[in-house]
């Protein structure tokens, strides 16, 4: 193995390692009471949100407005994202998480357990990792705490 050939892996490792930490502090600002302010930071200029049954957001703008809708509906979440597979080439990547959190949603006072997958798309820009396009998959479920999941 060359030289070139170890620091292609070297540098394959520690990108996958930091889009690792960006999806981690992805689900660490949706729990800061999905901070609309910080979100913006982590995603690229042109990103694109979207989840099934939620709708869909476009460039930090519409970012912004969909974190502060988050926030007028949920008084708590918890985000644990798992299973990640991420694919980098070059300066994008494509990742794949599973999802599981509990929600409570202030309208009615519920409480659930939401599960679903996260398919992103990733750019390096500047030498940092940034979310460029997230979506928010199935297959899922919503379950309220009492009823349980059937």
């Amino acid at each position: 193995m060359t030289d070139a050939d170890v620091l292609a892996r070297l540098t394959r490792m520690e990108d996958i390692e930091a889009i690792k930490q960006l999806k981690a502090m992805y689900c660490e600002i949706c729990d800061d009471d999905h901070n609309p302010d910080r979100i913006v930071t982590i995603f690229t200029e042109d990103c694109i949100w979207e989840g099934r049954g939620i709708g869909k957001a476009e460039a930090h703008k519409g970012l912004r407005e969909l974190f502060t809708s988050f926030q007028k509906m949920m008084s708590f979440s918890q985000h644990m994202t798992m299973n990640p597979r991420i694919e980098v080439n070059g300066d994008t990547a494509k990742g794949t998480w599973y999802f599981l959190g509990p929600f409570t949603f202030r309208e009615g006072n519920q409480a659930k357990w939401q599960a679903a997958r996260y398919q992103e798309e990733y750019r390096k820009q500047d030498g940092i990792w940034k979310i460029h396009h997230l979506r928010v998959r199935g297959p899922g479920f919503s379950a309220d705490y009492k009823t349980g999941w059937a």
